[in-house]
């Protein structure tokens, strides 16, 4: 062991996309930076999943929107070619190597430490080894937590002697389960039933409540549920499982629901939710408590740690559990850092470049499903209980001429939140096949504030999907 600390400007604890934009934003403010990674670099989203997700369900979903199109739905009766489709993932996660982005690291003049980091008092960090050795880190202006998050597990005796499926296992899978039992009801268990069902899968949807999609307007949860069933999906609503159990190592689970019904499947999916990665981080050096949250301010500074140099971003601060938030914490963290560390004034106003705003008034999110679910800003029942005056407007998507050009059949919404008193759109929800890439523009909308009347002026290309805004519009106006 080697006593003498590694001195750098910023410490980032955590390689995934989150801990790597924030490292890189240091580095291009003049400041020197490590990263510290226990597995490999490029993080959940990498190899387990974003990535590998999506390149299961876009073969679903092509063949969805296919059989739609006359002239080509006879083509795409058949199943799935599940082992094509694997080896695609595999490739997309780069076989779960992470040399590539090595090489992006030392690209960027950032260093890499591999080992299981954990702090070791303000501004230290110790990095536990694969040999068994520890270094040690020192920061000279700030550490930055970007662990992320793994899997929650419900509290139920004998779960892990069953070897339950968590988002991992569904993504990195190397065959299709005959049969497969998806516990949960938000994004993971939509797009993971979507993706097993379509490779040959039948799925079984056990929901503890009465919806899909609790999060985001009820009707695109409607909407899901029925495109799963449509699907072959079983999706029964208002089970909550009691007991889980399996036939030794391999063998058939078994699932008991309170009321009495039993399900059995080749496999079990438990996707209820996520829990902060900081069990063993060494929080408790600094006064925080292991396994906890880590609250910050809009900046993504850690509240209740003295000194101000300890920084949260992604996931683990709970703010905004989606990679492209956390990513854009990043840089705006590693601009802070930056900034705090030359003494120059942070503006901390609303929208200023220094500050997460849209952590909370203009968070985007797809899900990729069918229908596919668009959702930018606050639902109508979340501006609402914000206290926000507001109109809805919807509009039937299948009326726009843009829809008609993806098949026979084309079901969708569109629905926009209006503040009455200021004049523009505090959220947009799209539900329909392709709707994913209508998003940007609702999210530039609601993050720029942009008055309604200045929206009219933004003539949407005929015949595209996208004229769902003049429609939105034109309703509103009456």
């Amino acid at each position: 062991m080697n006593d003498a600390p590694r001195t750098y400007d910023v410490i980032v604890i955590g390689a995934g996309p989150v801990g790597e934009n924030l490292a890189e934003r240091a580095r291009a403010a003049g400041l020197s930076a490590v990263i510290v990674e226990s597995e490999l670099v490029g993080g959940e989203c990498s190899y387990w999943a974003c990535m590998p997700s999506k390149a299961l369900l876009r073969p679903a979903l092509a063949r969805a929107d296919a059989k739609r199109l006359p002239g080509l739905s006879r083509a795409v009766q058949g199943p799935l070619d599940t082992a094509a489709v694997l080896a695609r993932r595999d490739d997309f996660t780069s076989h779960w190597k992470d040399d590539g982005q090595q090489a992006w690291l030392t690209s960027v003049d950032v260093d890499l430490v591999r080992g299981h980091g954990r702090l070791d008092g303000p501004r230290q960090v110790a990095v536990a080894t694969a040999d068994g050795g520890t270094v040690r880190l020192a920061a000279r202006h700030a550490v930055a937590v970007c662990t992320g998050t793994t899997a929650a597990l419900p509290p139920m005796p004998g779960i892990a002697d069953i070897n339950p499926w968590t988002s991992r296992d569904a993504t990195s899978a190397k065959k299709a389960p005959r049969r497969l039992a998806v516990v949960g009801g938000g994004v993971v268990a939509v797009e993971m039933a979507t993706a097993w069902q379509a490779l040959g899968s039948q799925v079984t949807l056990l929901v503890r409540g009465d919806s899909l999609l609790p999060k985001v307007e009820p009707f695109a949860g409607e909407m899901v549920a029925d495109g799963l069933r449509e699907a072959g999906v079983d999706v029964r609503f208002g089970t909550n499982v009691a007991f889980v159990e399996r036939d030794g190592a391999h063998g058939e689970v078994r699932l008991g629901v309170e009321g009495g019904a039993r399900v059995s499947a080749d496999e079990v999916l438990f996707a209820i939710g996520r829990a902060p990665h900081t069990g063993d981080i060494g929080l408790e050096t600094v006064g925080l408590k292991p396994g906890s949250w880590l609250p910050v301010d809009d900046t993504c500074q850690v509240t209740g740690v003295d000194g101000g140099w300890l920084y949260a971003a992604g996931d683990v601060n709970h703010r905004a559990l989606l990679t492209h938030q956390g990513k854009y914490q990043a840089r705006i963290a590693g601009a802070v850092i930056g900034a705090r560390a030359k003494g120059e004034p942070v503006d901390e106003t609303p929208w200023s470049p220094y500050v997460a705003t849209a952590d909370h008034a203009a968070v985007p999110q797809v899900v990729f499903t069918d229908p596919e679910v668009a959702a930018v800003g606050l639902s109508a029942a979340e501006a609402e209980q914000a206290g926000r005056r507001t109109t809805v407007v919807d509009y039937d998507l299948a009326q726009v001429a843009g829809a008609s050009l993806y098949g026979d059949g084309y079901r969708g919404r569109a629905r926009m939140v209006v503040d009455l008193d200021r004049g523009h759109l505090l959220g947009v929800t799209f539900v329909g096949p392709g709707v994913g890439e209508l998003l940007h523009s609702a999210t530039v909308a609601v993050a720029g504030e942009v008055p309604v009347d200045r929206l009219w002026h933004a003539v949407p290309a005929y015949p595209t999907i996208s004229e769902v805004w003049l429609r939105l519009l034109e309703a509103y106006r009456g």
